[in-house]
């Protein structure tokens, strides 16, 4: 008799991370920081993505050689050295010193793993009409 592997380890939940890449568009159009955007048609072939309210992106599936791990970034906390020992000489016995000229750390924690990307660039008048022929050629 087989074992299910999800009673071993618990509820495995069914997530899919998709890799938003929009290195295409780069230098075409001017993305605000924490600019508002709209993500839709996930679950066809070219979503299109809407940010600000203004730009229009068209998305392109790609499935990944292998697997991409997405990681996060965040400030680790500088080292700390604590003096100890008998010496005479050591004025901070007992102290806590951050050296002053450490270079700032990173700390790096795993978020994902994606098996596609999905590559936008900008939505022109000809992929309106091609996404239209497609859906009124999928209703006949």
């Amino acid at each position: 008799m087989e074992k299910n592997k999800d009673d071993d380890y618990g509820e495995e939940e069914d997530s899919e991370y998709v890799l938003l890449d929009l290195e295409a568009v780069r230098g075409q159009i001017d993305i605000p920081p924490n600019a508002p955007y709209t993500l839709s048609g996930l679950d066809t072939m070219n979503p299109i993505l809407i940010i600000d309210k203004k730009v229009k992106l068209i998305g392109e599936y790609e499935e990944t050689i292998g697997t991409c791990f997405v990681f996060s970034e965040d400030e680790a906390s500088p080292v700390v050295h604590e003096e100890t020992g008998p010496s005479e000489a050591n004025l901070f016995s007992g102290k806590y010193i951050i050296d002053p000229n450490q270079a700032p750390r990173k700390q790096v924690k795993p978020v994902a793993r994606l098996q596609k990307i999905l590559k936008f660039r900008l939505l022109l008048d000809e992929d309106v009409q091609v996404e239209t022929n497609s859906q009124n050629n999928s209703i006949l």
